[in-house]
């Protein structure tokens, strides 16, 4: 069952300080688009879109009452402010749940692999694939079982690709996890050693680049 929420349709054309308003009064601005639905500007309070997104999951279906009409939505993408961490901006997807979309979801591992116990070290390079599936059918992870691997295994989309009802949409060679050799003391001296010699590159014009940077209305 969707997930509920309320938003009221935003006016367009007004300047940049009216989303900052938006924002200081704790609301986030928005838009939503996509199956029988006119590009439409939103607004809604971030508290209740922070509640509907930890109720629903990153792809749940949310049920969007927009001015009293309601339609059915995912999270498409989002603006995230890197100074204070709230929500700058949201975009919705509007969906036919008989239909299937494209989304991105979470690799979850299951398990200590065999050569954890060793003393190997299980990463991801990948934590998210790219899969197509009916919204009702999204899943809220892709677990894997790594407790069979050994130093050296890995994980490639080509390994479960057939393991689930859904269509994985990234290439076999796509890694996801392996499963690598521990450090031994002479490379973590190495390593210690390098780290101790670099100096942190300065990041310059970064302020003046975001000023910039147009926002989405």
């Amino acid at each position: 069952m969707a997930t509920k929420m309320t938003a009221v349709k935003r006016e367009t054309g007004k300047p940049q300080s009216a989303l900052t308003d938006l924002r200081g009064e704790g609301n986030v601005p928005g838009v939503v688009y996509g199956y029988k639905m006119e590009t439409t500007s939103i607004v809604m309070s971030e508290i209740d879109l922070i509640k509907t997104l930890r109720e629903s999951g990153r792809n749940g279906v949310i049920s969007l009452e927009i001015n009293g009409k309601s339609t059915n939505v995912v999270l498409s993408d989002y603006q995230m402010d890197s100074l204070k961490g709230n929500f700058k901006h949201v975009d919705f997807l509007a969906i036919n749940m008989s239909e299937e979309i494209d989304v991105d979801a979470t690799v979850h591992v299951i398990g200590e692999s065999a050569g954890e116990k060793e003393g190997g070290v299980v990463t991801q390079p990948n934590r998210e694939v790219h899969i197509r599936v009916k919204p009702s059918d999204i899943p809220d992870s892709v677990d894997i079982d790594v407790s069979e691997l050994e130093i050296g295994d890995s994980v490639s989309v080509s390994d479960i690709r057939d393991k689930f009802s859904f269509e994985i949409l990234n290439d076999d060679d796509f890694l996801l996890i392996s499963v690598t050799a521990p450090r031994t003391e002479e490379e973590l001296e190495e390593l210690e050693t390098t780290d101790e010699g670099e100096e942190e590159p300065e990041v310059v014009g970064d302020n003046e680049e975001e000023a910039a940077g147009e926002e989405k209305e």
